[in-house]
């Protein structure tokens, strides 16, 4: 039985594989289907038809108010943030070839968080307010995250290039640094700016805006396509160094060039969501388990996987306690957590 679709758009024939399309297809209806579910439920609850209704301007004035202004941004900004660190952690995984590898373990959520919370310490006066729109918060969090990839990238290279065991080394090494820099500004700071930094640190994308959402709409989205096109190289990334150099591909080059995509892709998730934890690390495994190691079809699933996940962590954080919130965070931890030490046992040998 043939397992491709043969495919010719003009001069371009492409090979399509059957069950990764299905996959690919089917997360992406459950996908919408979850969106839809979510955005009726709260303290006030809308069937599912009055939601679609109110997305295409159909509904009751209350309804559209409620699904467009004031769910749909942060369902939007859960999905958009699940997936940038589910793409994120797959390209990591595969560069580092190790499978516990993800953007919490190698630091880059942990320079985010310290430039985030060094922003609120600087910009804040006595009264808890800042003294610079908050709106420059995300950048703040996407230079600490860009700056800490870099940094161990270079602490990383050697005479023979980037080893992606150093790689990982130096990760672990200078988040650890970071993470006890961020715990000091916190406890020397003042107090309200701690309590504010603490939720963001957790991961939360409560009070999202559609100014957010049209703002990391094109930064994961563009990230998105060009890594798809690198995905052959970080195919041969999992080669090896010396099966990938001698079938031709500059190993070194695409390396810095897959580092650099991760790390923008989690900065820029971790800027508007916050620090949500292991997203990064339990997507990649689990479209693994569903269409294999070829990163054409790893990409796109581990997307979506992403996606839903902290779509139902937020759904979970705003309704399990309500009218407490509390921070999606808090869940994707609780579940990633036993993931993590689970895939350590198993990886163990």
């Amino acid at each position: 039985m043939n397992k491709y679709w043969n495919l010719k758009i003009g001069k371009t024939r492409f090979l399509v594989n059957k069950k990764s399309f299905t996959v690919i297809t089917t997360l992406s209806l459950v996908l919408l289907s979850a969106m839809i579910i979510s955005l009726g439920i709260g303290q006030m609850f809308i069937w599912p038809i009055d939601v679609v209704k109110a997305i295409f301007g159909n509904g009751e004035d209350m309804h559209d108010l409620v699904v467009n202004d004031f769910r749909m941004p942060r369902i939007l900004l859960s999905v958009l943030a699940g997936a940038g660190l589910a793409m994120s952690g797959a390209i990591l995984q595969g560069i580092i070839r190790n499978p516990l590898a993800s953007p919490d373990i190698i630091g880059i959520t942990a320079g985010a968080a310290l430039s985030t919370v060094g922003f609120l310490v600087i910009f804040s006066d006595r009264s808890n307010a800042l003294s610079v729109s908050i709106q420059w918060l995300p950048l703040a969090s996407l230079v600490g995250a860009i700056l800490m990839g870099f940094f161990v990238y270079l602490l990383a290279t050697t005479r023979n290039g980037v080893q992606p065991v150093k790689l990982v080394l130096i990760g672990v090494g200078l988040s650890a640094a970071v993470e006890a820099v961020t715990t000091m500004i916190m406890t020397f700071g003042p107090i309200h700016t701690a309590a504010r930094a603490n939720i963001w640190l957790t991961g939360s994308v409560n009070g999202a805006t559609w100014e957010q959402v049209w703002t990391i709409l094109p930064w994961i989205v563009g990230l998105g396509i060009i890594l798809m096109f690198y995905s052959t190289q970080l195919n041969m990334q999992v080669l090896g160094d010396d099966l990938a150099t001698n079938a031709g591909a500059r190993v070194q080059r695409d390396r810095l060039v897959l580092l650099v995509i991760a790390t923008a892709l989690a900065g820029g998730s971790v800027a508007f969501a916050g620090g949500i934890g292991f997203v990064g690390l339990m997507a990649p495994h689990i479209a693994r388990r569903l269409v294999g190691s070829v990163f054409s079809a790893l990409i796109p699933v581990s997307t979506l996987i992403g996606g839903m996940i902290v779509l139902i962590a937020d759904l979970i954080a705003r309704t399990a306690f309500a009218p407490l919130e509390i921070p999606a965070g808090v869940f994707t931890s609780l579940i990633g957590a036993p993931y993590f030490i689970y895939l350590l046992f198993k990886t163990r040998k």
